[in-house]
């Protein structure tokens, strides 16, 4: 199998399945027990959770340090920061080309009567920061969500520049960084966003954990009750060995990575172009270096994807939460794209176990079934 689609989910890395084997192993309890075994299993959890800080660009010192709370993944998180940061009388405004989870989240918000209008984007699917400002200008706002980086096209955000604007107007920020994390330095303080969404089986960690990172003093109310674990915003019991296998994977990252992720997608790129008609979709903008968007044209996506899938090549028509779906991608038509791409795109994503001979092999598969 030469699998293409790590943007839905990465295999798990061998130094994370240790780090969870062990902590199965050596009988870690529940960390909110308060005899020896829980307080040491506690400890455990704390240190993770001040690695992946660190590891965020979060602050973990001083008197106003940050807080990472554990999740079931991106889609709680995202939930989470929505549901729990919206004030009655305000809007709440989400880009145009968020992740389905913001959009569900929004929808559900709509039929509690909060006001949720879109920022759009343009051709490049860039957030319009021009027409951000007047929204904000508009009405007083609770909320701005716009992602680090689109998890179909990897087109990167400015993050910075919208948690300016929407700072200024005396709105909280969520950012999405899910697809971010792992793959370029993430940079919470600096961005200055008040949360920030990540999963860790978007890079080679375990299904099933996900976090949400809170700058000091932003609270959001809480989407379950039943316990005072993770702040009381996240009640249960702590998964630890999946903590623990976060913890590894996050200490996968490698200052180089970008580099060598970005040389074997524009390789696949421009040996696509020297062999067949395709537009990549979002290249004029700055992007993510794992992720491909491309429109194959005159082929049809949903046949195409086929077509890869009985050559064992694995490929996806956009997000992994909607990838059931035949309708057009909503991240192509908030970019104004035309109907022969939007019919032909397909998302490309590599990983840091992709190899030089699987891309050569899914180019040498993709050529031939469009050639025929």
């Amino acid at each position: 199998m030469i699998y293409l689609d790590n943007n839905s989910t990465t295999r798990l890395a061998p130094e994370v399945w240790t780090a969870m084997s062990e902590a199965w192993s050596n009988g870690l309890v529940n960390p909110a027990s308060q005899h020896r075994g829980g307080q040491r299993a506690r400890r455990a959890l704390e240190d993770a959770r001040e690695a992946i800080l660190r590891h965020l660009g979060a602050r973990t010192a001083g008197m106003r340090p940050d807080r990472l709370i554990f999740t079931s993944g991106g889609t709680e998180a995202n939930n989470l920061a929505l549901t729990g940061l919206v004030q009655p009388n305000q809007q709440v405004l989400i880009s145009a080309i968020e992740h389905p989870s913001i959009f569900a989240t929004a929808r559900h918000l709509s039929s509690m009567n909060i006001d949720v209008r879109q920022i759009p984007v343009d051709h490049d699917g860039v957030v319009c920061l021009d027409r951000l400002g007047e929204l904000l200008r508009e009405r007083p706002t609770c909320l701005v969500a716009v992602m680090a980086a689109n998890n179909e096209t990897g087109v990167i955000q400015p993050v910075s520049d919208v948690a300016r604007l929407a700072h200024d107007a005396g709105a909280l920020v969520h950012c999405d960084a899910v697809q971010w994390v792992n793959k370029l330095p993430t940079l919470f303080s600096t961005w200055d966003v008040d949360c920030l969404s990540l999963s860790c089986h978007k890079f080679h960690g375990p299904v099933g954990i996900g976090a949400l990172c809170l700058k000091h003093g932003v609270t959001p109310r809480p989407l379950f009750f039943g316990g005072f674990q993770e702040d009381g915003l996240r009640p249960g019991t702590v998964a630890l060995p999946l903590v623990l296998g976060f913890a590894a994977a996050v200490r996968l990252f490698e200052p180089g990575i970008a580099d060598s992720l970005q040389s074997l997608r524009d390789h696949l790129e421009l040996s696509l172009a020297q062999r067949l008609p395709i537009v990549v979709n979002g290249s004029a903008a700055l992007r993510l270096p794992h992720t491909s968007n491309v429109a194959f044209l005159g082929r049809d996506r949903q046949a195409l994807l086929l077509a890869a899938d009985r050559h064992d090549l694995c490929l996806s028509t956009g997000s992994a939460c909607s990838s059931g779906s035949s309708e057009r991608s909503p991240v192509l038509l908030a970019m104004g794209l035309p109907a022969n791409v939007l019919d032909s795109s397909l998302r490309l994503s590599i990983a840091r176990d992709t190899t030089l001979a699987e891309v050569d092999q899914a180019i040498d598969i993709l050529t031939a079934i469009c050639s025929s």
